[in-house]
């Protein structure tokens, strides 16, 4: 049984390969506007980063991210591109004109996630 399972896992492995290549997880900070108009003061749990890839252009939402903002910063802090995800987005296409390293952040409520990126 084990066998079969690395068996599929492999073959999973390889034709993802082989349609495009694999998207990279795009690692995810942090930050709490304590000012917000939602929360007084910070949270009590943790709060869990969206899961989001990239590959190319294409951003993939593995969690929802409905009804956020997504803002394309790049090295000079200028917003370059912001877009409100709408509601049920899985995948979102970014400007083919943006290329370098930029910082995608990802704002919900009083929450800033934010990440680098290389387009």
């Amino acid at each position: 049984m084990k066998n079969l399972i690395t068996t599929i896992y492999l073959f999973a492995f390889t034709l993802s390969v082989m349609a495009g290549g694999l998207s990279e997880s795009i690692d995810f900070q942090v930050s709490f506007d304590e000012n917000g108009p939602l929360y007084p003061s910070y949270p009590k749990s943790p709060i869990m980063p969206p899961s989001v890839s990239l590959d190319d252009h294409t951003l993939y939402f593995d969690t929802p991210c409905d009804g956020c903002t997504l803002n394309i910063v790049d090295e000079n802090d200028v917003v370059v591109y912001t877009l409100f995800i709408p509601t049920g987005t899985t995948s979102l296409v970014l400007p083919s004109t943006l290329s370098g390293e930029y910082v995608l952040q990802i704002i919900r409520s009083n929450y800033l996630f934010w990440g680098y990126v290389t387009l």
